[in-house]
């Protein structure tokens, strides 16, 4: 039968051929050696790292979180502007509840007693003017603090000219933050943080107000991460400085610290060694030369009636600290599951030493080549080999079919049945008959 044509040569070889793998005993010191070395690591991989580090063997859960925030301290300011206050939680918590975080307002610039009317922009150099023509009415800038009229007047009572608006005046002049900050004993303040846990898939709960925590120890205690790692209550300049910062230069324009709350229990273990760690850092960023509005500052204003009965209201743009509370963790807990997954997966990997030291074999040491020998054998299909070898023997003209035959053909024909003496009847001369019966 003739063979498949060179374009089917790749889809018969596909087809109709099958490989097996022949194990080669070889003795070789180095590779020897190197293939125990390489299933050593393997092994040193799947123990050490897979189940005894990474603990392979238990299925996880992610964590999932409720957050409640307190902050206490009281302090007094005395100003020209303001005299002598009293600042409690009201005045210096905005709002007074949010969402896992906490804002603590540290500095402040204070316009009283604004009312709409007519009055000159805050200069700067998009309102700065000579004459009205420099004005456009009905113009609002991004910064703008109104609507121009188209009018060029002093700037409260000054030589300085700006474009006059319509807005709440007197218009705010940011320029200059208090330094140093307002509030800058804000510091001894305290944040006390309530968190609790829940691990669906378990149906585990726990608090970071730990059951051996009394009330006594609650209203003396303050975190420390040596003495008091586990105390919930934080003075807020304690937070500042366990990131690296300065608690009064970051009062000054404000910022964001982030408390974060680390949660990695090993289930397989008692419920008391699941216990919080407490981590702190900075989160936004401080070099004002490479941020717009640097530090963390809002608006807000409060509002009044004033003795000639018109709206009048008090603006405040407040600087200070908002305090993130970030939790997440990870609990694990034996299943057998992921454990015979992970078996299965490493002992799939000490397949790696043996192609490793296979391709060191026959590709790079001075025996390849006899290796190679040693380690491929191409077998023909056994029964067309000894068809052909039937073929043969009952044509007239043996001879050159034999010359064609590849001698390996014949004696795996030969050997199949019954052998023949060949000292007494050639295979030149087989006749038709017995080679029928040697098939």
């Amino acid at each position: 039968m003739a063979g498949p044509g060179k374009p089917c040569a790749g889809l018969y070889s596909f087809l109709f051929e099958y490989d097996t793998p022949r194990i080669v005993l070889i003795k070789s010191r180095k590779v020897g050696l190197m293939n125990r070395l390489v299933q050593l690591a393997i092994l040193a991989y799947v123990i050490g790292w897979v189940f005894v580090w990474e603990k392979g063997y238990q299925e996880t859960d992610s964590v999932v979180s409720s957050v409640t925030t307190k902050v206490k301290g009281v302090t007094v300011t005395n100003t020209s502007e303001l005299g002598l206050r009293v600042w409690d939680v009201a005045d210096y918590v905005i709002p007074p509840q949010g969402e896992n975080s906490v804002f603590v307002m540290t500095n402040m610039i204070i316009t009283q007693n604004q009312t709409q009317g007519l009055c000159a922009e805050f200069p700067d150099k998009t309102t700065r003017c000579h004459s009205s023509e420099n004005c456009t009415e009905g113009y609002v800038g991004t910064h703008s603090n109104g609507v121009q009229t188209g009018k060029c007047v002093a700037y409260r009572n000054s030589t300085e000219k700006t474009c006059q608006v319509f807005a709440w005046c007197p218009v705010e002049d940011d320029e200059h933050v208090p330094k140093p900050a307002f509030l800058h004993n804000a510091a001894n303040f305290t944040l006390l943080v309530k968190n609790n846990i829940w691990y669906p898939k378990f149906n585990f709960t726990k608090r970071n107000i730990l059951p051996n925590i009394s009330k006594s120890y609650l209203k003396n205690c303050k975190y420390n991460a040596k003495t008091d790692p586990f105390c919930p209550i934080f003075r807020l300049r304690d937070v500042v400085e366990s990131a690296g910062q300065n608690f009064q230069e970051m009062a000054v324009e404000g910022g964001v610290m982030g408390l974060q709350i680390s949660w990695n229990c090993n289930l397989d273990k008692a419920a008391s060694y699941c216990l919080p760690k407490y981590t702190f850092r900075r989160i936004d960023n401080k070099d004002s030369d490479h941020t717009v509005s640097p530090g963390y500052n809002f608006r807000f204003a409060k509002y009044y009636k004033n003795a000639g009965g018109r709206d009048s209201r008090t603006l405040i743009k407040a600087y200070g600290i908002r305090f993130d509370i970030m939790v997440f963790g990870k609990a694990g807990k034996f299943d057998i599951i992921p454990t015979m997954i992970n078996i299965g997966s490493g002992l799939a990997l000490f397949g790696v030493a043996t192609v490793l030291c296979d391709i060191i074999v026959l590709y790079f040491m001075k025996k390849k080549y006899y290796y190679r020998e040693k380690k491929y054998k191409y077998v023909e299909d056994y029964d067309l080999v000894c068809l052909l070898c039937v073929r043969i023997c009952s044509h007239s003209f043996l001879s050159l079919y034999l010359f064609l035959l590849p001698s390996i053909s014949l004696s795996l024909c030969l050997s199949r049945r019954k052998r023949i003496n060949m000292d007494v009847v050639h295979p030149f001369f087989l006749p038709l008959k017995e080679a029928w019966k040697l098939y």
